[in-house]
């Protein structure tokens, strides 16, 4: 399984929010710093996140040309990605893969042509949810679907790698819904990633357990409840 380090971007910094809540935010410096760190313990991939642009208050691309800048490791993003020209921007960027999630709900014949300008394997859909109720708008609105229809809404449309987030748990340590992940897996084909309150090593575990193909991990990486050389050697 993949362990794929998150760095958050905010107003250039990195941080971790609580449960998707900009009051609640705990800062870790500079993103470039993390990024680095992440790939000197042996992370292989990385996923970027511009939360002023996923919230509608600012950008933080000039942050993700530095971090992209000083990586030799793919990496991908996420973060208010609503439009074609934003997804061609994001690829410019140097994205490896780019991730949506509010289009993939609100609109989906802009998701197909998406699809069709990046193909699938550089084209993720973030399933952002509390527990199954499905959120959008940078985790701020919640929108009237089922999670469960979405994901065989998007296989038939020909995504083939969906982001499963806990919005509950993550940024909390409270470790993982694994009820959910595990519904969330029978109902996904393809590659499925998970993140939202990983709080350790059990956790990576149990999604290896469940077969889901990547994990995301933030707060638990920063704090030291999970140390990445570690675990790639367990998972």
């Amino acid at each position: 399984m993949r362990l794929i380090p998150a760095v958050d971007l905010k107003g250039g910094r990195a941080v971790r929010l609580r449960e998707g809540d900009p009051s609640q935010e705990t800062a870790y410096g500079d993103p470039v710093e993390a990024a680095r760190r992440f790939q000197e313990e042996g992370a292989t991939f990385l996923h970027l996140v511009d939360l002023d642009r996923a919230l509608g208050t600012g950008d933080n691309r000039e942050a993700v040309r530095r971090v992209a800048g000083a990586l030799s490791i793919p990496f991908q993003l996420a973060g208010g990605i609503r439009s074609l020209e934003a997804l061609k921007e994001a690829l410019s960027l140097g994205a490896r893969r780019v991730v949506v999630g509010t289009v993939a709900v609100k609109d989906l014949p802009l998701l197909e042509a998406m699809l069709l300008e990046a193909g699938p394997e550089r084209l993720a859909v973030a399933l952002d949810a509390r527990g199954l109720e499905v959120r959008v708008a940078g985790w701020q609105e919640a929108a009237p679907v089922s999670a469960l229809d979405l994901l065989r809404t998007w296989a038939a449309l020909g995504v083939r790698t969906v982001l499963y987030t806990d919005v509950r748990r993550d940024g909390t340590l409270a470790g993982l819904d694994l009820e959910v992940v595990a519904r969330v897996r029978e109902a996904w084909p393809h590659e499925l990633l998970a993140g939202g309150g990983i709080a350790g090593l059990e956790d990576l575990l149990a999604l290896k357990r469940l077969g889901v193909e990547g994990a995301v991990l933030g707060r638990a990486l920063y704090e030291g409840r999970v140390r990445l050389s570690e675990a790639l050697e367990v998972v």
